[in-house]
């Protein structure tokens, strides 16, 4: 049996009135201790780099888990439109790529850049697709304003004209139950939800879409065998998601990967029942219907100010006041945001 949440939120010191887990997360006290001791031995160069890896390389594989795949098709980054890059790069000129018009820019300017990019309302996006589709790219979960992909649809519709699926999951993993394996690729920027140093970004690369795709940014890491890849021709990349590996920013990692491991720990199912139960206090408190996401947005005048006031840090984003409700999130703060905004 997992962690209970009750108990796992002991393990955050949070300042009250933090409903902005959209913008980054905050460290459990496990990650950010570990991250200060690899610092430390850093600023007295006390320890050899080999450490830090073995951080990354548990930070892949506990992604892996949380997404429910193999860490072999796992492939370590920096940014979301740094894991894409590859795969939009590769796709024969003038491929069709269709996505949603409100859909964050990092699933967007690559596919701008490389292909013929078309956007629609998410809610046509499944419309969308057709013959002339090569890749359907979205996220799980809208940054601007928590709404849900309807997935069945524009997988059923991405499956009967065989595009691929390429999805942000930034705003998802770490609260949102996810099956990468669904997807052809899914890609996650680590310092939202799953509460990482920003720098880490985590990316299931399925063997179908990695058939299609060259490993642009090649390096020593990408290496068969990093440790012997230093040095010198030939071209020796791994037969599996880790050629498209960056080299990792190390401390990044060392950040990551013991958030993730509490975050499995604690279980997606419980940290979704947690976030949207809040979300739900939240909005009914409000007069508005529960959405079923850990992020909402409100329009309420003088919203802004009226937060900022109470100590309440939340987000605007496309005008309205976006909040949103992770772990560390009480009860208590969501009522301190309700009353400055009804008061």
């Amino acid at each position: 049996m997992g962690m209970d949440i009750t108990e796992a939120r002991t393990l955050w010191d949070p300042m009250p009135g933090w409903l902005d887990t959209a913008s980054y997360g905050l460290p459990p006290r496990p990650a950010f201790e570990d991250l200060q001791r690899a610092l430390a031995d850093w600023r007295v160069g006390r320890t050899s780099w080999w450490p830090w890896n073995d951080a990354t390389t548990r930070a892949r594989a506990a992604f892996a888990a949380m997404t429910g795949v193999a860490p072999e098709d796992v492939a370590v980054g920096a940014t979301v439109s740094q894991m894409l890059a590859p795969v939009a790069s590769s796709l024969p000129p003038g491929s069709r790529v269709v996505a949603p018009q409100e859909e964050f820019t990092s699933n967007l300017f690559p596919w701008a850049v490389s292909a013929d990019l078309r956007t629609v309302p998410l809610d046509r996006l499944a419309d969308a697709v057709d013959a002339s589709t090569r890749v359907v790219a979205f996220s799980l979960v809208q940054s601007a304003d928590g709404r849900v992909a309807p997935v069945e649809d524009i997988l059923s519709a991405a499956r009967t004209y065989d595009a691929l699926v390429c999805v942000d999951a930034s705003q998802a993993c770490g609260w949102f139950p996810v099956d990468a394996s669904r997807f052809d690729v899914l890609v996650c920027g680590a310092y939202k939800w799953l509460m990482a140093p920003r720098g880490a970004s985590y990316g299931y690369l399925s063997p179908r879409a990695r058939a299609a795709m060259r490993p642009t940014a090649a390096n020593w890491y990408s290496g068969a065998d990093p440790a012997t890849s230093f040095y010198g021709p030939p071209l020796r990349l791994a037969e599996d998601a880790r050629a498209y590996d960056l080299s990792p920013a190390w401390f990044c990692h060392v950040g990551a990967a013991p958030a993730l491991e509490l975050l499995n720990d604690i279980g997606a199912d419980q940290i979704h029942a947690h976030n949207t139960a809040l979300a739900s206090r939240f909005l009914t408190a409000l007069d508005r219907e529960p959405t079923g996401s850990a992020i909402v947005t409100v329009d309420v005048p003088g919203a802004e100010d009226r937060l900022r006031a109470a100590g309440i840090r939340t987000s605007i984003r496309a005008g309205k006041v976006r909040a949103s409700f992770h772990v560390y999130t009480t009860t208590d703060d969501v009522d301190q945001a309700v009353k400055a905004l009804t008061g």
